[in-house]
């Protein structure tokens, strides 16, 4: 019976296009991860910096390591949306996500604009818990594109309903939701709300028997997903935009929890809610801030969000070894600011203690009398820029441009170099890993070069669930639901 299954879903697979027969290593559970807007060029400087700082900083007589992603390269993969052949995150999450080609913008729906279910969705209609893990808003393109279907990605009221269950036909979908995002769950009588209704997403997830958290306290009550407090379902938004920079987080790791710590409870909060059942568990995890430094042109922000995407890598690869009934893979859903290492040494970024982002935001809320002297005693040195002379200075108060001229000062001084505050049509590295002949089987099928419509085709197979199932639910339910094309941008929230 199991040699027919495997006949009907290899035959099934290579009608979609598949390049080979997959070997199909049958998995409870299936982690992804998305390194958003992280390239080849990305991953070589951490590794650089990791490497020079371990081997007695000495550009001249390097010793290289290999971070954890290294040691799970499978392939890589093709990014490009139906309308532009650099994509964006919409569309590359709902190739991911749902498998289907569809242009930038589009969250879960396809080049028509009808909705198409998600490998999460498919999975949480067949009885596996799921989750979504970021650093950025919860209501993001990434996350987004596998619980909620709008044709435009800047719907962020909207897709925060779908995505809690609110307006989505099918009601909740996800059994865990960490990130930040906060201020779209609030209705606008709220005064930290982003919300033009009053519609109150919190106290709906309350009725619906989600816990719900929103600072770091209450995710501390979770003690690492084994306590009570960690049952299933919650939500836990830690910031009303996006979660803070790693670096800046470490600052005051009182606020937020990293996307480690995050990751470590939602594994152990996932196993717990399914060490008795036949179905295991789906969960998608995006180290999304990577992207957004890309876009800075900050090689600070980028560096140590890299770091912790490689720390959160090394965390699953062991998690499996202990839970060998689990598959991971992870592929960025694009390139983002045309990274290059030119005249490179990563050596100067070591003294940064924070991002340009952090460096504007404190610079904004200055309301001393010397200028000049916060700038040079404070902003400065905390950008690794506090060797700079009296005239640099003076041209970058006049500039009145600050995340800039940090970010181009510093990254001139590492040689790197950025050819695009936006993405390329590079293709991504693909990762992967099992633990024993599950591994065996993930890198056999996998290796080569992918569309990445065919990733979720994959996972679909390993754990026994059809994405066409949902769409046709979804699309019985009508289209009022869905949300529409809207081009403007409310709140603060920014798009990448």
């Amino acid at each position: 019976m199991r040699y027919a299954l495997y006949l009907t879903v290899a035959g099934t697979l290579l009608s979609q296009g598949a390049s080979a027969i997959w070997l199909l290593p049958q998995a409870r559970n299936f982690i992804y991860i998305v390194p958003d807007g992280f390239g080849s060029a990305s991953q070589t400087m951490a590794r650089d910096y990791v490497s020079l700082l371990q081997n007695g900083e000495n550009p001249e007589a390097p010793v290289s390591i290999q971070l954890p992603a290294d040691q799970m390269v499978i392939g890589n993969v093709r990014t490009l949306a139906s309308d532009n052949l650099i994509t964006d995150s919409a569309a590359s999450a709902t190739a991911f996500g749902c498998g289907v080609k569809t242009y930038n913008d589009a969250v879960g729906v396809d080049a028509a604009g009808q909705p198409v279910g998600s490998i999460l969705e498919a999975a949480k209609g067949e009885g596996y818990r799921t989750g979504l893990v970021v650093t950025s808003t919860i209501n993001h393109a990434t996350p987004a594109c596998y619980a909620a279907h709008v044709a435009d990605r800047n719907s962020y009221e909207k897709i925060a309903e779908h995505e809690i269950g609110y307006s989505h036909p099918l009601g909740p979908q996800v059994d865990i939701l960490l990130g930040g995002g906060r201020c779209y769950f609030k209705p606008r009588s709220d005064p930290t709300s982003c919300r033009e209704d009053d519609i109150d997403l919190f106290g709906y997830a309350k009725k619906k028997g989600f816990r719900v958290m929103q600072d770091r306290k209450a995710f501390d009550e979770l003690k690492k997903g084994t306590s009570k407090a960690a049952d299933l379902p919650y939500i836990g938004l830690f910031n009303d935009d996006q979660m803070m920079y790693e670096i800046d987080r470490k600052q005051q790791p009182e606020k937020e929890p990293s996307l480690l710590e995050m990751v470590e409870t939602a594994l152990t909060s996932l196993d717990r809610a399914t060490k008795w059942s036949y179905r295991g568990y789906f969960l998608m995890i995006e180290a999304s801030r990577i992207d957004h430094a890309g876009h800075a042109n900050d090689p600070v922000g980028h560096l140590h969000d890299i770091i912790m995407y490689n720390e959160v890598m090394k965390f699953v690869r062991e998690w499996i070894d202990k839970h060998p009934d689990t598959l991971m893979m992870s592929a960025a859903d694009h390139e983002c600011g045309g990274l290059s290492l030119n005249g490179f040494n990563p050596l100067p970024l070591k003294g940064a203690t924070m991002t340009t982002e952090h460096a504007e935001r404190l610079w904004n809320a200055y309301n001393g009398t010397d200028r000049r002297a916060y700038l040079k005693d404070t902003i400065l040195p905390g950008y690794a820029l506090g060797d700079l002379s009296d005239s640099e200075i003076d041209t970058i108060l006049a500039n009145n441009d600050l995340s800039s001229d940090l970010s181009s000062r510093l990254s001139k001084k590492a040689g790197v170099n950025w050819s695009t505050s936006g993405h390329t049509a590079s293709d991504t590295v693909l990762y992967g890993y099992g633990s024993g002949w599950r591994g065996g089987n993930l890198k056999a099928d996998m290796a080569g070069n992918w569309d990445n419509t065919q990733l979720p085709g994959y996972i679909e197979a390993v754990l026994k669930v059809k994405m066409s199932k949902v769409t046709e639910k979804l699309r019985k339910a009508g289209s009022a639901w869905v949300g529409k094309r809207d081009l403007s941008s409310h709140g603060h929230i920014h798009k990448h």
